[in-house]
């Protein structure tokens, strides 16, 4: 963060101090969770029933913090003291953004991707400059301006996600940060159960692009209708990226290798150059593009940003992350989340992959359907089938409907096995995983990573053992 005294802060955040030297400087960065503390920040206390975090004040200040923002005094203890603590973060994260007119802020959504997406416009946009996007997903109320905070004055660039419960929620994020580029990655069925509809998605998905200045720059997803339609919500310069021929960006001659990485050409309106990604996906051309245009849009030339593209590394974890084991066997771990447009992504990874090698998807539960929670599974479920994935591995009776939707597609010659949990999962992989296979983890955030770990661990050592077991 940028260095502020404890007034500015207080004045930022219609805050007062108590027990706090007026000029003390916060020099270090804003945290929420103590141990994270470096000597110059600030520690913010939010009140919970579980756990307060005005319990911990004292601590952050013998670890270094120069003051703690919260809710109510603690004795001994410098505080800048506020009605609400996340709303003065949010305050806050506005006041540092606002104090940097050199810095550019990229913001991102969409119903899948984001991270991912994220990762490759930071990485893009740090061969330019300093550039904040770190890794893993900061996308809500507190993880948003947490990020906003952790820049300086020599930041150039500022990549967000920005996700969204419903219509107002990426607006009000994008009042704490406003964004100068917009990107929308696509409009699927993530979440739908607390929106209604696709259509109400693309609404709130929309409040981005609403969001820019008139000198501003929408990239947007031209193959996807919804995001496209977009482009009539704002008054900022509008850029189409995908494979679609009226695409500003666009890839052509798209064609995997045998780990599902893609090649293509990349066009732009600046001549044409060869690309060839290290991340395994089909989908990822589509981010790619997306995070080209931005990169493009910044002042990357076309050479250097075809060179860039390949060298695109994965960043958060457990995304398409793809390894080998020493008996051959290979696995995507792709457990972070999942939604119905996510888990289609990475089944088609599996079947591009799995070309003259035997296909096993472990699925789990997918959440936040809502009324189209049975018929969403269900369709992965028949998706699985309809790619000839030779085995589909049903993790936990919430994700029932996926072995219903595998089992109901005719003349399918895989099979589908309904188990209990992430161990019963394990151990039937123990029971039936053969040298060469191609294993797919993904599920929502219930503990599937599980099963991806064991088959880490599991992975044969010399001699026949294994590296252990579940825990």
């Amino acid at each position: 963060m940028i260095p502020l005294t404890l007034t500015e802060i207080a004045a930022a955040v219609h805050g007062r101090l108590t027990e706090a030297d007026p000029v003390a400087r916060v020099t270090a960065g804003v945290e929420y969770d103590s141990r994270k503390l470096a000597p110059g920040g600030l520690f913010v206390a939010f009140p919970g029933e579980q756990v307060d975090g005005h319990d911990f004040a004292a601590a952050a200040i013998d670890a270094g913090a120069v003051a703690v923002l919260g809710t109510r005094p603690v004795s001994g203890v410098p505080m800048i003291l506020v009605d609400d603590a996340l709303a003065a973060m949010a305050a806050l994260a506005r006041a540092v953004v606002d104090r940097l007119p050199g810095l550019t802020v990229i913001g991102l959504t969409g119903s899948s991707g984001k991270t991912s997406t994220k990762d490759l416009v930071g990485q893009l946009l740090s061969r330019l400059g300093p550039t904040v996007a770190p890794p893993g997903t900061f996308n809500t109320e507190l993880g948003h301006p947490w990020t906003a905070l952790q820049v300086d004055e020599r930041t150039r660039y500022l990549v967000l996600e920005k996700g969204a419960r419903g219509v107002g929620h990426i607006r009000y994020l994008c009042d704490i940060v406003p964004p100068k580029i917009a990107v929308v990655i696509n409009v699927g069925v993530a979440h739908i159960g607390e929106f209604g509809s696709r259509e109400a998605i693309a609404t709130a998905k929309g409040e981005l692009v609403e969001a820019l200045p008139p000198d501003g720059l929408a990239v947007l997803n031209a193959d996807d209708p919804l995001v496209r339609a977009m482009a009539a919500r704002t008054g900022a310069r509008v850029v189409l990226a995908g494979e679609a021929d009226d695409a500003e960006v666009r890839a052509e001659d798209v064609h995997p290798d045998e780990r599902g990485r893609h090649a293509y050409t990349l066009v732009t309106p600046e001549g044409r150059a060869a690309v060839r990604l290290r991340l395994s996906g089909r989908h990822q051309v589509g981010n790619s593009l997306l995070a080209a245009a931005v990169a493009r849009e910044l002042g990357m030339p076309l050479a250097e940003l075809a060179t860039a593209l390949g060298e695109l590394t994965l960043v958060s974890t457990r995304r398409m992350d793809v390894f080998d084991r020493a008996d051959g066997v290979t696995v995507i771990d792709d457990s972070y989340n999942a939604n119905p447009a996510s888990m289609a992504a990475a089944l088609r990874a599996l079947a591009g992959m799995g070309d003259g090698r035997r296909t096993i998807a472990v699925l789990g539960y997918m959440a936040e359907l809502g009324p189209h929670e049975r018929d969403g599974h269900a369709e992965v479920g028949r998706l699985a089938a309809e790619l000839d994935v030779d085995r589909v591995l049903v993790v936990g009776e919430s994700a029932a409907p996926i072995h219903d939707g595998a089992t109901s597609v005719a003349n399918w010659g895989g099979t589908s096995v309904l188990v209990t949990d992430q161990a019963a999962a394990v151990t039937e992989l123990r029971r039936d995983t053969r040298p060469g296979d191609v294993i797919l983890v993904k599920g929502s955030r219930y503990r599937t990573w599980e099963v991806a770990d064991a088959l880490r661990v599991d992975a044969p050592r010399p001699g026949g053992t294994t590296g252990g077991e579940l825990a």
